[in-house]
């Protein structure tokens, strides 16, 4: 017969390992709780001083009340594409309908490669039925690097350019995955002659029956997208780059591409849209982040299905994680003050947040363990001290503001229903970020030791159908 003390010394072990894991993960969790509490006290400020100095007096403007461009200019829309067949053909009509009698001149060059036979079909189609948009074929097999195929539509455009004697006034980015918005080019048109760069905001759109994965991303981007972007431009800080939904003056192009031999984008960067976002900034040059309602309410942005299986949803992350914690990192290091320090800071945080996740699971795991052990009789657990009671207390408050916080900012997007599940649907988030980090590190780690960085793609079969926003 097994007494309660025939194992004392694992039970010990385990509680000691209890303890250690519980005290890391809340210490860490405070901090960075702490940390996103300042960013929503700034966030109020921010939006109650707008409201008192200039809403209460007239209401924001609409897309259709901004005044006529002073000059008029070409607006190219760059898609680079790999393997989008499923996508790029609605896309396409889709933007066809949206812009029809657009009072913007633009043109879309398409990037793919000539081993994706059923996307060049597939392109050519949405071409042939569209007169503003063009293939432009890329001059290797692919996939390359998403920065390669949107430098040879830069080769693209400026021929054109020469051609038509013509300068560009914009380039837009977006994916093969997007659904335009009707103001979207009304907006662009407007704005870029008063910054270098404008960022729409990003409004994933739900796959049908991918509630918890795909879902997750609505929950994330209505937060930072709502939020954590608004603050950055107001305290000051550089605004990264979507990749989606932007647009870069193209005489700043221009000026990055003469000092990179004629390439504007940084072809060993796997987050080259993030990149020159900060390096707009970095030069001293302007970034709007436009939130901007249309006539009837809605929010003007890109909206996208992402992905909604967990493996498809890990690459990504982890792409993203390589790229802005890790890379960027080595190729960005800390230049500007306190305040980019601190924004820096909080785009890096994103693998050592995994491994505070990891952290508090295995300790969640061995409080069960624990748990089960006393209720056998075969462990006596040591009370918490005061300090780490205290500590946890403040944790518990503070995760309820912050799931609290997080679901208004989803209501706001996508209503009530996605507000809820938003709750639970953080625990989804956590494990993927879980694995992301792993995958992320592995392959930095290769590439510390000679492994090139690769484009991880991220195939769509998904392209939005309908979506409502409010503001």
């Amino acid at each position: 017969m097994i007494t309660p003390s025939a194992y004392p010394s694992i039970w010990l072990t385990l509680e000691n390992w209890q303890h250690e894991l519980l005290l890391f993960s809340a210490i860490w969790f405070l901090v960075g709780a702490l940390d996103d509490l300042v960013i929503d006290a700034l966030w109020l400020l921010h939006r109650s001083g707008r409201w008192l100095a200039r809403y209460r007096i007239a209401p924001p403007m609409r897309a259709s009340e901004l005044p006529v461009p002073q000059e008029a200019g070409l607006i190219a829309i760059f898609i680079p594409t790999w393997r989008e067949a499923d996508v790029i053909t609605a896309m396409l009509a889709g933007c066809h309908i949206a812009w029809a009698g657009s009072a913007t001149d633009y043109r879309i060059y398409v990037g793919c490669y000539p081993n994706d036979h059923a996307g060049v079909a597939a392109i050519m189609a949405g071409c042939r039925q569209f007169g503003n948009a063009r293939l432009v074929l890329c001059g290797s097999d692919g996939p390359t690097s998403k920065a390669d195929c949107l430098n040879r539509l830069w080769r693209a455009l400026t021929r054109d350019e020469l051609a038509a004697g013509i300068k560009a006034k914009a380039i837009v980015l977006h994916d093969a995955e997007d659904m335009v918005h009707p103001d979207e080019l009304r907006v662009f048109d407007y704005l870029i002659e008063r910054a270098t760069a404008v960022q729409l905001p990003v409004i994933p759109v739900r796959v049908p029956g991918s509630r918890w994965i795909s879902g997750h991303y609505c929950d994330e981007f209505a937060e930072a997208h709502g939020k954590a972007l608004i603050v950055r431009e107001a305290v000051g800080a550089a605004i990264p780059l979507a990749g989606v939904g932007c647009a870069i003056s193209r005489t700043h192009l221009g000026r990055i591409a003469l000092a990179n031999g004629g390439l504007p984008f940084d072809q060993s960067s796997l987050t080259e849209d993030y990149e020159l976002g900060l390096g707009v900034a970095g030069e001293g040059n302007r970034t709007i982040f436009a939130r901007i309602q249309d006539a009837s309410g809605q929010l003007v942005g890109t909206r996208a299905c992402f992905p909604d299986r967990l493996g498809t949803a890990v690459r990504q992350k982890a792409r993203w994680m390589t790229g802005i914690a890790l890379a960027g990192w080595d190729r960005l290091g800390w230049q500007g003050g306190f305040i980019e320090f601190w924004m820096r800071l909080r785009d890096r945080k994103a693998v050592f947040a995994a491994i505070v996740l990891t952290a508090a699971y295995a300790c969640i795991l061995l409080t069960a363990v624990l748990i089960l052990g006393h209720l056998a009789g075969y462990h006596q657990p040591k009370a918490f001290s005061n300090f780490l009671l205290v500590v946890l207390i403040i944790n518990a408050a503070l995760l309820v503001w912050r799931l609290a916080v997080r679901a208004c900012f989803v209501a706001r997007v996508h209503g009530k229903g996605e507000a809820l599940i938003s709750v639970p649907r953080t625990l989804i988030a956590n494990i993927i970020s879980i694995m992301a980090a792993r995958r992320a590190v592995v392959a930095y780690l290769r590439h510390i030791f000679g492994a090139a960085l690769s484009w991880d793609k991220t195939a769509h079969s998904h392209f939005p159908g309908s979506s409502t926003s409010t503001n």
